[in-house]
């Protein structure tokens, strides 16, 4: 105990701080408990349903945790991309994290699996427009933080951008406008209006921030200088793969169930092709193109991520905003 005394002592005395006043006030401190910790009480009153079916608790509930789970891997990217961690393997570690976290994200939707009528969904989705998933920021973060603004542009996006487009208005061709903007009337909508209104200076500012140190940057700057290991780049893989592969195409066999396919199809509240705006062979989101071969850049979206979604897009899940 003495011991432990002195090393308060020491502690407070370094910052400047008179210890004994730090001691009396753990003196009148209340124990800590589970429900003021988590913050529980608040935590359960940030669900608020627009109309009077029970299911749309459901639907709000989830997708705050997506939100909670976006969180934690910025919270991981962060730690790598500014250089909180450097150990090869504490890297691979962190990152490995990101993917059971995207794991998750793909995984959940299967909680939601007859767990809400498809009857109420059809009724109280009409009242969330212009409101979409689209507009999750931390979508957008995650992607600034992984890789460059050029590998979020997909083919149309390429060829439609002038030549020397500077970063700040490379914006105007990332793959998610295609969610938003009809490219034959040359107009936003008002969903996409909206996103960009509240974080676009915000994505841009993270962007530049983000130029020569996203993850991939630090990745091809470890493979340069010949210090990334093995297991940092299967890491790297396994995170590109879940998150803009698995999870998207999961995502998408969800939207069939309740969106239905083909000419049949429903539009998604933000109004966008919700079909080709998330199946991966479409957008060919990918975060770290110098670690995958040739062939497999080429097939991406294909292969075992197509044959799954064709097996599995009548399954009983639940949709996405």
């Amino acid at each position: 105990m003495d011991d432990l005394l002195k090393r308060i002592d020491d502690k407070y005395k370094a910052l400047g701080q008179d210890p004994a006043t730090y001691l009396q006030g753990l003196l009148h401190a209340k124990p800590i408990t589970y429900w003021d910790y988590i913050q529980v009480d608040t935590l359960l009153t940030l669900q608020k349903p627009r109309t009077g079916f029970s299911d749309e608790l459901i639907f709000i509930t989830y997708h705050q945790i997506i939100e909670l789970t976006l969180k934690l891997v910025i919270h991981e990217l962060e730690q790598i991309t500014f250089g909180a961690v450097t150990d090869m393997k504490e890297i691979s570690t962190k990152i490995d994290r990101v993917t059971r976290y995207t794991d998750l994200l793909g995984s959940s939707f299967s909680i939601m699996n007859k767990g809400m009528s498809a009857e109420q969904y059809s009724q109280f989705r009409l009242s969330l427009a212009p409101a979409s998933g689209f507009q999750s920021a931390q979508f957008r973060l995650v992607e600034l933080y992984s890789t460059d603004l050029d590998n979020l542009i997909n083919e149309r996006g390429r060829k439609a951008m002038p030549e020397g487009t500077t970063l700040e208005n490379k914006f105007d061709y990332l793959y998610w406008q295609d969610a938003g903007f009809d490219r034959t009337k040359g107009t936003k909508s008002l969903t996409l209006s909206q996103f960009e209104e509240k974080y676009l200076g915000e994505f841009r500012q993270l962007a530049s921030q983000m130029e020569q140190r996203n993850l991939y940057r630090q990745a091809l700057k470890w493979k340069e200088d010949g210090t990334i290991t093995d297991d940092v780049v299967e890491s790297l893989r396994d995170y590109d793969r879940n998150y803009n592969v698995f999870f998207p195409i999961i995502h998408l066999q969800t939207a069939h169930t309740y969106l239905g396919s083909g000419a049949a199809q429903t539009a998604a509240t933000g109004g966008s092709h919700w079909e080709k705006y998330l199946h991966p062979k479409y957008q060919r989101r990918i975060f770290f193109p110098a670690f995958w071969s040739e062939d497999e850049l080429r097939t991406w979206g294909h292969s075992e991520a197509e044959r799954n979604y064709h097996s599995k897009t009548n399954n009983e899940v639940a949709p996405g905003l």
